[in-house]
């Protein structure tokens, strides 16, 4: 059996493709990752454009391009349906690098930037409920946003 990497139910995820780390959510009772964007923009050769807020906190803000990796109906927590643009990127956590599907929607309302969901989870982390920031420091660097 594969020993799987304890994770708190927060930590810092970097997404290095894209030059980003975000205070991300571990939520098993959510199946995919989501990602806080605004500007969503479908481009012609199945590409999308979106621009990714860095903080609640600042207006600082990334604009990023990246191919459409899927198309799905999703349910959010309050059981309501849309259609969302899935793209994919690699994720750096706690000694962990690996491909994973995000899902590109407004979270402004939410505490957490990005939500790693089961599908993200699955194989490589063991999510300690009880814990937060495990695998990385509860605080980073100042000149960085959260």
């Amino acid at each position: 059996m594969k020993q799987l990497n304890t994770i708190g139910w927060r930590e810092w995820a970097k997404l290095p493709e894209w030059d980003l780390e975000l205070r991300a959510k571990a939520d098993t009772g959510a199946r995919s990752s989501a990602i806080d964007c605004s500007q969503i923009e479908e481009l012609p050769n199945n590409r999308v454009r979106f621009t990714v807020r860095l903080s609640r906190k600042s207006k600082r803000k990334l604009t990023l391009e990246a191919p459409i990796a899927k198309r799905k109906h999703v349910r959010s927590s309050t059981g309501h349906g849309h259609d969302r643009l899935f793209v994919e990127t690699t994720l750096q956590l706690g000694g962990v690098e690996k491909l994973v599907l995000v899902s590109l929607t407004c979270r402004k309302r939410m505490i957490h930037r990005m939500l790693l969901g089961r599908e993200a989870l699955a194989g490589d982390f063991l999510v300690d409920s009880s814990t937060d920031h495990w695998a990385t420091p509860r605080k980073r660097n100042k000149n960085k946003d959260q």
